[in-house]
C-alpha cells in the first residue's frame, strides 16, 4: 500500500531532505531579520526603563522569537516549496521521475508527509511554548517593559456587562461572595447604548444580589446634576462569578486552559463567539503548512523550456498567500459573528484544500 503511495526510498528521503533543508533555510532568514527590526523598534521603550539592560533585551528576544517562528513557519513551508520545486523542474528531474512512471502525487508525497509532520510538531510547540510566552510578553508590553509583579490574584481594568448596563472596577480582589471592587464605576444605560447616569464608588462588596457600593456619587446625563450618598445597590443581575472571569487572552492560552476559559465565560453569560473561533484556528492554524506543497507544486509540472516556469512559481505563490488572506478574513468574519466558529476556523483550509487537489488533477491530466 505505501508503495503505491510514495515513490522509492531514495527519492522520498531526497525529496524530503530538499524540502527541510529548505524550509529550515527560509524560516531562519525571515526569523532573523524580522526579529532585528522588531528587536530595533522595541529595544528603545526597553531600555528607557531604569534597571533594565542587555539582559532584558535577550529577554524579550527569548519572548519574542517563538512568535515568529509560529507566525512565519507555514509562510516558509510555501517559499521552500517553490525553491524546491523551481530546481527541480529546470533540471527536467520532474520529468525523469514521470517518466520513471511516478504519478504527481506520488511525487508530491514525500513533501506531503514531511509537510504533515511540521504542522504536528508545530501544533506542539505552538501550544507548549509559544502560548505561555505570548501571554508574558504582552503582559510585559503593556506594562512598559518595567518589572512584572508576582501574581497576587488582584485583576484589574475589569468590565462585565449588566444587561445593557455596565459595571467596571479598576481593582479586583478576592473570590466569591468575600470579592471586593476598587474604583468602581457603574454605567447606566438606554437601549441605544447612551449613558444616562454614572454612578462612582470608592469600593463595593456583593450584596446578594447586587453589588453595594461606598462613598457614592451619582452624575445625572440629562440633568447634568451630580449628588452623593453614602451608599447603594447596583447591578443585581452581576454575580462574583462573572466578576471573577477577565478578559481572556486566546494567544496566550493553550487548548486545555483556552477551553476552560470559554466554558467559565459561558457560565456567566457572556460572548464567546471570538475565543471558539480562536480555538478552532489552533488545530486549523498549523494545517495550513500541509497545504503548502499542495498550493506550490503548481510550480513542479510543466516544461521548463516552454517559458511557463516562471508563471507557474508565481500562480503557487498566490494561491498560498491568498489562503492566509482569507483565512485571516474569515476569521475576523467569525469574530464578528458573520461566521459560526467551526466554519470560521476551518472553511479557508478545506476549501483550499479542495482548490490545491483540483489544480492537481488537472496537472495530472
Amino acid at each position: 500500500m505505501l508503495g503505491d503511495l510514495f515513490p522509492s526510498k531514495t527519492i522520498t528521503l531526497y525529496l524530503a531532505r530538499l524540502f527541510v533543508t529548505r524550509i529550515v533555510g527560509v524560516l531562519f532568514l525571515l526569523v532573523l531579520v524580522l526579529q532585528m527590526l522588531q528587536l530595533l523598534s522595541e529595544s528603545g521603550d526597553i531600555l528607557k526603563v531604569p534597571g533594565n539592560g542587555q539582559a532584558e533585551l535577550w529577554y524579550y528576544v527569548t519572548l519574542n522569537v517563538p512568535q515568529l517562528i509560529a507566525r512565519f513557519l507555514p509562510y516558509s513551508v510555501l517559499l521552500a516549496t517553490l525553491f524546491t520545486f523551481w530546481p527541480l523542474n529546470q533540471n527536467s528531474e520532474v520529468i525523469a521521475m514521470r517518466a520513471a512512471g511516478l504519478s504527481a502525487h506520488q511525487i508530491l508525497a514525500p513533501m506531503l508527509l514531511t509537510a504533515g509532520i511540521i504542522s504536528l510538531i508545530s501544533f506542539t510547540f505552538n501550544e507548549t511554548v509559544v502560548a505561555p510566552r505570548t501571554g508574558i510578553l504582552k503582559q510585559w508590553s503593556g506594562s512598559r517593559y518595567a518589572v512584572l509583579p508576582k501574581d497576587t490574584g488582584v485583576r484589574t481594568n475589569v468590565y462585565v456587562p449588566d444587561g445593557l448596563n455596565i459595571l467596571s472596577a479598576q481593582i479586583v480582589s478576592g473570590t466569591g461572595p468575600t470579592t471586593k471592587l476598587e474604583g468602581v464605576t457603574w454605567y447606566r444605560r438606554d437601549a441605544a447604548g447612551m449613558v444616562m447616569e454614572q454612578v462612582r464608588g470608592s469600593r463595593a462588596s456583593f450584596a446578594n444580589p447586587g453589588w453595594k457600593l461606598e462613598q457614592v456619587t451619582r452624575f445625572d446625563v440629562a440633568s447634568t446634576m451630580q449628588t452623593s450618598q453614602p451608599s447603594l445597590v447596583v447591578a443585581p443581575a452581576v454575580t462574583p462569578a462573572q466578576v471573577a472571569v477577565g478578559k481572556v487572552d486566546a494567544d496566550g492560552q493553550n487548548v486545555f486552559q483556552l477551553a476552560r476559559s470559554i466554558k467559565a465565560m459561558k457560565a456567566s453569560d457572556r460572548r464567546v463567539s471570538e475565543l471558539e473561533g480562536k480555538w478552532w484556528h489552533k488545530f486549523a492554524g498549523p494545517l495550513s503548512a500541509l497545504l503548502m506543497p499542495l498550493l506550490g507544486s503548481v510550480a513542479a509540472f510543466g516544461l521548463a523550456r516552454s517559458g511557463t516556469l516562471l508563471i507557474r512559481a508565481v500562480l503557487g505563490m498566490a494561491l498560498g498567500f491568498t489562503y492566509f488572506v482569507v483565512d485571516n478574513a474569515a476569521l475576523a468574519m467569525g469574530n464578528f459573528g458573520g461566521y459560526p466558529p467551526l466554519i470560521a476556523a476551518w472553511a479557508p483550509f478545506m476549501l483550499f484544500l479542495l482548490l490545491g487537489e483540483t489544480v492537481l488533477v488537472r496537472t495530472e491530466e
